[in-house]
């Protein structure tokens, strides 16, 4: 039987743009939600793009470089949505 790996979550980011994200790694899901409420999941993500990601001094610029635009994407809330 495969042994399922829990979720990584990180809460309370010091960052003006990104409130949390999490990630599924059996799954290579990272779920972004930004400050506006606003929550994407991006697909394919490798678990090592997800470290640098959390290491990063500033997580929007790592975010828009490395993440936005290079993994595949979809809108799982709409802003002001609980």
């Amino acid at each position: 039987m495969r042994q399922v790996r829990p979720l990584v979550r990180y809460q309370g980011m010091p960052s003006s743009v990104i409130r949390r994200f999490m990630y599924v790694p059996d799954a290579r899901e990272l779920t972004i939600e930004f400050v506006t409420g606003r929550r994407y999941v991006y697909a394919g993500v490798p678990e090592e793009e997800v470290q640098a990601f959390r290491s990063a001094f500033s997580k929007g610029t790592y975010f828009n470089r490395h993440i936005r635009d290079c993994y595949p994407c979809r809108e799982i809330t709409s802003a002001g949505a609980d």
